[in-house]
């Protein structure tokens, strides 16, 4: 029952793969890649936050310089089309993953239910 169980998700993952909003957050993530000023966006944003947790842990305040470069840094960010385009596409991905789940805890539901009971 379990490969049959593994094989079905495979199937699943095969079908997401081809939805129009998975193949356009594909795109929106290669288009981001390629835009070296933004991965430098990115790869800042990493690093100030992993900054700003370890002053947190030590229980100290981050620098106002820090915060001050955070803000900027993840403002400029946000202002480019090419990630607002990777936000747009993980939000419309993620509502099709949503829909998916709510299909998948019906089903689950209505096994729970069922009289018959399948071998493992």
């Amino acid at each position: 029952m379990l490969e049959v169980t593994m094989d079905k998700a495979r199937e699943l993952g095969r079908l997401l793969g081809q939805t129009a909003e998975y193949q356009a957050l594909q795109r929106a993530r290669q288009r981001l890649g390629e835009d070296r000023e933004i991965v430098t966006l990115v790869n800042r944003v990493a690093e100030l936050e992993r900054g700003i947790a370890l002053a947190l842990q030590r229980g100290e305040a981050p620098d106002e310089a820090v915060r001050e470069e955070y803000e900027r840094v993840v403002s400029e960010l946000q202002a480019s089309p090419v990630y607002q385009g990777l936000v747009a596409a993980q939000a419309n991905f993620e509502r099709v993953l949503g829909r998916v789940n709510d299909e998948i805890a019906k089903g689950m539901e209505a096994g729970a239910q069922s009289r018959i009971i399948l071998p493992s």
